[in-house]
């Protein structure tokens, strides 16, 4: 069960596993994707159909006559990767139950973000967890474990890749301890400085230029390349930030949000703990391009504070 391409290497991995036979795969319906709204299917689903496998498309995971299709396979085991919310009914079909595959060291960072959060707290080290569906989210029990180290110079898309293909062999391995009737079953620890990893929204992408600007550089990670930091210029005009890194100030700092450009190599906005330096934008109806680029092509009006 699950929909983006974050799911497809799980399925793929399970493809080749002698232990297991996949019977059926579970995805979200057809949705309009590009300039014509053409409907489009999910990475599982094409994957899926390349292998000849029965695919299901539910809108409604309630729906009765869904569940007594799904019922009809007579699955053993569950596996469930980047998929949505499973009502009871059908999470508790198997005799094996539900597995699922989450990009956190669970209890850490429960929720639909796993990833953009662990970047944008700075933290250094992630990883994956498989665990035992039950019905409060990302809280069964936890099955196994893989840590991964996070770059200095990760974002999400390159920790995104990362994972998914951490979480694959994760899958194997929990697929087969199952198999085996050997895979652990450990309650979550309750731990009171858990960080939740909710669903992210257009608030989490502005920059807000009171915060220090390491913690703007790691929200900027955290974002990068979708759905993207994002600023408004002194003129008005929107900017998407992409990579940003720090920058001493020298002397007296400005206020909090004074842009600084020498007009050629450097676009900085000032925060309480020195510059934040923007590396890589896209200026709202153009391309993503470096900031040299940007500089080259794009005529800015900083007011008083025009270098810095």
């Amino acid at each position: 069960m699950g929909t983006p391409d974050f799911a497809v290497p799980t399925l793929e991995t399970l493809l080749t596993m002698p232990e297991a036979q996949v019977v059926a795969v579970l995805t979200g319906p057809d949705r309009p994707a590009g300039r014509g709204r053409q409907l489009q299917a999910s990475a599982v689903k094409v994957a899926a159909l390349a292998h000849g496998l029965p695919v299901l498309q539910p809108t409604n995971l309630k729906d009765p006559a869904f569940q007594a299709e799904l019922r009809s396979y007579a699955a053993d085991l569950q596996v469930v990767v980047a998929f949505r919310m499973l009502p009871e009914a059908v999470w508790n079909m198997p005799r094996l139950g539900s597995v699922n595959i989450h990009a956190s060291l669970l209890p850490q960072y429960r929720g639909a973000a796993p990833i953009n959060w662990a970047l944008m707290h700075g933290d250094q080290e992630t990883g994956v967890s498989s665990f035992f569906l039950r019905h409060e989210i990302d809280t069964g029990d936890l099955i196994l474990q893989d840590n991964i180290a996070i770059a200095p110079d990760d974002d999400f898309g390159s920790l995104y890749d990362k994972l998914k293909v951490a979480g694959a062999t994760l899958a194997r391995r929990t697929v087969a301890a199952i198999a085996a009737g050997a895979a652990p079953s450990t309650p979550q620890p309750t731990t009171p400085d858990l960080r939740p990893a909710p669903k992210l929204t257009k608030e989490t992408g502005r920059l807000d230029f009171t915060r220090p600007a390491a913690d703007l550089v790691n929200q900027v990670r955290g974002l990068a390349p979708a759905p993207a930091a994002y600023t408004t210029l002194p003129d008005g005009r929107g900017l998407k930030v992409y990579r940003a890194t720090t920058q001493p100030a020298e002397g007296t700092p400005p206020p909090a949000g004074t842009w600084a450009t020498d007009g050629r190599q450097y676009l900085q906005v000032a925060t309480p703990a020195g510059w934040l330096r923007l590396l890589e934008v896209q200026l709202e109806g153009k391309k993503r391009m470096s900031t040299e680029e940007f500089l080259r092509g794009t005529k800015l009006d900083l007011g008083s504070h025009s270098a810095g």
